[in-house]
């Protein structure tokens, strides 16, 4: 028998909703969503063990791995799209797995979810190893795409991480450390593309940002591996630059281009002089940490 879930349950606070004006329901929805940043509030111990075993994962050559299917799924893709750019680290070190492929990512691919052998199938291609993450996403707890691929990370010696919003589900019983924000019933009876999925978009952002912040990729609070890819993103590297480095912006931009656009070394030849080649030295001296080679 199914266990109880209670975001498939019906909320109290929406019964009608069908009969209320737009004011009316977005009042709901919002009163409803208030709740979703206290529910992961109280799961911030658990997040932080997660945050610790990628970090020890990623800092021992492993890699991060998120499986889910539909907005799950989706919602890991995003996450594991937008590290690159932020944080400047390759594409392969957070990896998204979605029951359906890329095509899933746009649309439904009906029956994907509920092939468990496919997610075991998906990690097994990227020769994930006992050095690896992987974190199974699921509102419901109970998706087989996401089970198969937990189970096979175990059997791989991989750390499981289960983000679910059913405590008592198979995905939180399966997994090493779980996470679980009770966001409760959906305004809509069992659509956790609503609660549930700002929960878990609210976790993977902690995630991947905690995770790479405790690795290096931030400086004080800016982000010092943007990667500097168009108009904008060179104007807010400069910026960064500029703020971090206590210049003007013309010294800022001058020490970016003698840099080759290299951030870091921009800001360590801003703030302790010499050529963009003793800069570049420090930070190697320095095992590319930014604050040792600012003498901080």
């Amino acid at each position: 028998m199914r266990e109880k879930r209670r975001t498939e349950g019906r909320n109290p606070a929406s019964r009608g909703l069908d009969r209320m004006s737009a004011a009316a329901i977005l009042r709901v929805m919002n009163r409803e969503d208030a709740k979703v940043a206290r529910a992961v509030g109280r799961e911030i111990p658990a997040i932080a063990r997660a945050v610790d075993a990628i970090v020890k994962s990623l800092r021992g050559g492993g890699r991060l791995f998120y499986a889910g299917a539909g907005t799950s799924g989706r919602l890991a893709v995003l996450d594991a799209a937008e590290c690159p750019p932020t944080f400047g680290i390759s594409p392969k070190l957070v990896q998204a797995l979605i029951a359906g492929g890329k095509r899933a990512i746009t649309g439904a691919v009906e029956g994907a979810e509920d092939d468990a052998a496919a997610g075991a199938r998906e990690l097994k291609r990227r020769k994930l190893g006992a050095r690896d993450v992987v974190v199974g996403i699921a509102a419901s707890g109970g998706t087989p795409f996401v089970l198969g691929a937990i189970a096979y990370a175990k059997k791989r010696g991989a750390a499981t991480v289960a983000v679910t919003a059913n405590r008592n589900s198979p995905l939180a019983r399966a997994a090493r450390i779980c996470i679980v924000p009770e966001t409760g019933p959906e305004v809509i009876a069992g659509s956790t593309r609503l609660k549930a999925g700002t929960a878990q978009k609210l976790v993977l952002n902690m995630l991947s940002t905690a995770a790479l912040v405790r690795l290096g990729h931030v400086y004080d609070n800016w982000m010092i591996d943007v990667a500097l890819t168009n108009r904008k993103l060179r104007a807010r590297g400069v910026r960064i630059l500029a703020e971090a480095g206590s210049c003007k912006t013309p010294a800022a931009e001058k020490a970016l281009r003698l840099c080759g656009n290299e951030l870091r070394a921009a800001l360590v030849l801003l703030k302790r002089g010499g050529t963009p080649a003793e800069a570049r030295g420090r930070l190697r001296r320095a095992g590319g940490n930014l604050r040792r080679a600012l003498g901080e």
